[in-house]
């Protein structure tokens, strides 16, 4: 479950490293949001020579959560940290690889 200020790592090369949630896309009284996911985040952290820049608000989909996901066979699967994939405002990714592991729901859905 990610919410408000939670911050997440970023896992693809778009140049990012850290990114802080400041808004789940969805319902207007939505709090929090789940793998697959939109929300709104501003950059915390960036590698040098990017054209991404601190304090700049973005989209990201979020790929890991730390809260556990239950699949329909009774499976349950867990990651060890918070981590999300840049996009642009039409839901293309930003990088042009992403690294370590993604959820099988994620992979079936329109972003990656």
């Amino acid at each position: 479950m990610i919410q408000l200020q939670t911050h997440l790592n970023v896992i693809d090369n778009s140049g990012a490293r850290e990114l802080m949630c400041i808004r789940v896309i969805g319902a207007s009284n939505r709090r929090y949001a789940h793998i697959g996911d939109v929300i709104v985040v501003v950059i915390k952290e960036t590698i040098s020579n990017t054209p991404l820049k601190r304090s700049e608000v973005i989209r990201a989909v979020i790929v890991r959560t730390r809260k556990e996901l239950k699949r329909d066979n009774m499976m349950i699967i867990r990651y060890d940290d918070n981590a999300a994939v840049v996009i642009d405002q039409e839901g293309n990714l930003k990088g042009t690889q992403i690294f370590g592991a993604i959820a099988m729901e994620l992979r079936t859905s329109r972003f990656i």
